[in-house]
This record gives structure tokens, C-alpha cells and sequence, in this order.
């Protein structure tokens, strides 16, 4: 039992170290340090500017849940939509019968947060960001 719970911790560790801003950094420190000093700044504090391409967004924020398409009289847009607290982590055991009298045991990590309100909105056009939408009742 031990070496089950010691297992989890360790996904647990590696689990969150992925979703990181350094570990994202890591992933892409070829692109990152030809990147601008303000660009970098931004980026380690988790914001996006004006004018970031996608790849700088995905390093400062991750991937985003989801993406809309966005069309009006200005042309079209991609839209990418943070959720309100990001990343949520959280381990559950639990133990049942599966019949014929056998116990199983189960593991849940990497649980998004239940709302599906946007907290950030990103918006695109010709691959660049033109505007940072931010919901002020809820960021």
C-alpha cells in the first residue's frame, strides 16, 4: 500500500510540474530566449500582450480549454478561453466491489474546475493577439 500511495504522490509532483510556467518555459527556452526582455517578463508572469503570437500565449497560459471562432464585419478571429481558477489538482481513492468479491481502487488527477465561465478571453487575428478580455466579476 506504501508504494501504491507513494506512486500517486509522485504523478501528483509531476502532474502539477507540467502545468507550470517554468516548465513551459523549459519546454520552449530555444524560442523563448530570442524572444524580446519584455516579452520574457510578461510571459514569467503569466500575462499576455498586445501583439504575442500563439506560441508566446501557450508558454505564458498553457493550452487553452476551449477555442471559438469569431466572425463580424472586422474579418474573422480565433478566441481563446482561459477558465476562471485554470488547473485544478486533487487525488481520490476509493474501494468498491466489482463483483465476485474483488476490491478495485481508483485515482482521479487532473480534474478541471467544474464552471465553464470564462475568465480570460484571448482574441487573435492574423496570428497575433489584438485584445485581452478579462471578466471582472469573477478574475
Amino acid at each position: 500500500m506504501k508504494t501504491f500511495a507513494g506512486t500517486l504522490l509522485l504523478v501528483a509532483v509531476l502532474l502539477t510540474g507540467c502545468a507550470s510556467i517554468d516548465s513551459r518555459i523549459r519546454r520552449n527556452q530555444v524560442a523563448f530566449d530570442l524572444w524580446p526582455d519584455h516579452v520574457q517578463e510578461a510571459i514569467r508572469q503569466g500575462e499576455v500582450l498586445l501583439g504575442f503570437t500563439s506560441a508566446q500565449v501557450r508558454v505564458a497560459l498553457g493550452e487553452p480549454p476551449r477555442v471559438y471562432a469569431r466572425t463580424s464585419v472586422e474579418g474573422e478571429a480565433e478566441v481563446w478561453a482561459y477558465d476562471q481558477r485554470g488547473w485544478q489538482f486533487s487525488i481520490g481513492v476509493g474501494i468498491s466491489t466489482g463483483g465476485y468479491n474483488s476490491v478495485g481502487a481508483r485515482a482521479t488527477t487532473d480534474r478541471r474546475h467544474e464552471r465553464s465561465e470564462d475568465a480570460v478571453r484571448i482574441v487573435f487575428e492574423d496570428g497575433k493577439v489584438t485584445s485581452v478580455e478579462v471578466n471582472k466579476r469573477g478574475w
